[in-house]
């Protein structure tokens, strides 16, 4: 049997999360809270190995730069709630919103740019349901065509039907669970950040966010940093950190979630050096991905075209997503799993604005004074788990549990096994002593029961990369079976010699 596709291998995927303790639902005993998801022993050790790794090699061992030189990157982790006065600076609360509609009969909330709409005949009247959309018939087109792009109709408007109308109106009815016409609402601005307030009372002056994105706090710890670090443009500051977003229709499992995790790095550079190092980021965060165990050709690199930059973008050089081909796709499309973007030196201009704070860098070589651009890689963490979990997803028909997780050893949440063949003459003693051995360096774990196939079926469904087995033999000659995961092949080796290849293999 092979791999399966599209929504068939998410259903199989998501089965086995749960079933194996990678991610369940929040709050699952009463009745799960939509766009919230737990992460389990797995999960949790899985997600904090993608996060580790990620760290390690953008802050304690950065890349080697264009020139063949270590860059200089720092790492910060900020408050999630910070000044109010920050997210107005940067847009995020006058601007951070989606135009919303709301079916009168379903009470159902809809994002305006998720909504299919065609254009009527020349001549035609626009059907009275879509009579809020002014302007030229060809915008709602626009908004589809953008909405469509690297997705499947079947997966963005799930289950969506033509209304009895008229041909001339080639009105699509815009909510997907009712066939009433006309029951829509004006559009009109959703703001997507958590409020909440701090202190005693509950007043408009004590309102304050959840962040909706970790960059803001590196912009504003950025002249903390350079006044504390020996760090000289051009230079970088990481962090990783949980983000909060109320979405409307969080969907597709946790890919698009109301609390996520985000990866991202600013790397401040001279504006004359935006272009180098934007290309160079692009390439070096795709080579990134490739490194850990995604395929580079489940990635591609879609340049945003200029009508869907974000604000902050519109001065620079542009935005890259890095996208994977996400099951829930149909298999036909992309979805977002990294950007890296020319903020320009927006972010910076606004917090010395509306701070009063000089900002600017001094160059001493130069005697240059100027704000820095900011070229932004920010990768999903929460979307990389996802990412990881569907191209390690296997089927083998051929072994005892037919599913098996396909993890780089860098990243699989159990590093080794280590089981007895029988729970007695003297080989549980055995194990034991090697796991324990095993343990102070790698997670490792040891189990006496069931059969050994059904052991190693375990550990395939967790993605263990390698098991290894105390049998007879070992009392006899000191060797013990070393079994890779991914083929299933075994071989016989001094049970002295098992840290070494371990730490050979990881």
């Amino acid at each position: 049997m092979t791999k399966p596709t599209g929504t068939a291998m998410m259903e199989k995927l998501v089965s086995l999360c749960k079933r194996r303790g990678f991610i369940f639902p929040a709050s699952e005993i009463y009745g799960g809270l939509n766009g919230f998801w737990d992460f389990g022993p797995l999960g949790a050790q899985l997600k904090n190995n993608l996060r580790d790794q990620w760290w390690h090699d953008m802050v304690e061992c950065p890349p080697m730069g264009p020139d063949n030189t270590p860059l200089s990157i720092v790492g910060v982790d900020s408050a999630i709630i910070q000044n109010p006065k920050a997210w107005v600076a940067s847009g995020h609360v006058g601007g951070f919103s989606d135009p919303m509609v709301d079916c009168r009969h379903t009470k159902s909330r809809y994002r305006l740019d998720h909504i299919l709409v065609y254009r009527p005949r020349e001549g035609a009247d626009m059907h009275p349901s879509y009579a809020f959309m002014e302007g030229s018939p060809d915008a709602p087109l626009k908004k589809m065509k953008k909405a469509l792009r690297g997705k499947s109709v079947d997966e963005l408007f799930e289950v969506v039907a033509l209304a009895d109308l008229p041909e001339e109106s080639f009105a699509l009815i815009v909510a997907p669970d009712t066939k009433e016409v006309g029951s829509l609402t004006q559009p009109r601005q959703f703001n997507l950040m958590f409020k909440t307030f701090v202190g005693a009372t509950s007043g408009e002056d004590n309102v304050a966010y959840l962040r909706p994105e970790t960059a803001q706090g590196i912009f504003l710890n950025y002249k903390n940093v350079l006044d504390t670090s020996r760090v000289k443009v051009p230079f970088g500051i990481a962090q990783v950190g949980k983000a909060f977003r109320n979405e409307v229709t969080p969907r597709n499992y946790i890919f698009r979630s109301r609390e996520f995790e985000q990866m991202e790095m600013e790397w401040f550079c001279h504006p004359d050096e935006a272009k180098k190092w934007f290309d160079y980021w692009r390439n070096a965060r795709r080579d990134w991905w490739v490194s850990i165990g995604i395929s580079k050709a489940n990635l591609q690199l879609r340049d945003h075209d200029a009508d869907e930059l974000a604000h902050y973008a519109k001065n620079g050089e542009g935005t890259v997503d890095i996208e994977y081909p996400f099951p829930f796709s149909g298999g036909d499309g992309f979805g977002e799993l990294e950007g890296v973007a020319h903020r320009s030196n927006f972010d910076l201009c606004q917090h010395q604005e509306h701070s009063k704070t000089k900002l600017a860098y001094f160059e001493p070589e130069s005697r240059e004074r100027y704000l820095p651009h900011v070229i932004e890689p920010a990768a999903g963490l929460t979307r990389g788990v996802l990412a990881v979990l569907c191209e390690a997803y296997d089927v083998d028909e051929s072994r005892p549990s037919p599913e098996l997780m396909r993890f780089h050893p860098k990243l699989a949440p159990i590093k080794a096994a280590v089981f007895p063949i029988v729970n007695k003459d003297g080989l549980p003693e055995i194990a034991d002593k090697l796991y324990r051995d095993l343990r102070v360096r790698h997670v490792t774990q040891t189990d006496a029961k069931q059969s050994i196939g059904k052991r190693y079926a375990r550990m395939d469904e967790a993605g263990t990369p390698w098991c290894f087995t105390i049998d007879h033999q070992t009392r006899d000659d000191g060797t013990i079976t070393a079994r890779d995961r991914d083929t299933g092949s075994q071989s016989r080796i001094g049970i002295d010699q098992v840290t070494s290849f371990l730490a050979d293999k990881l």
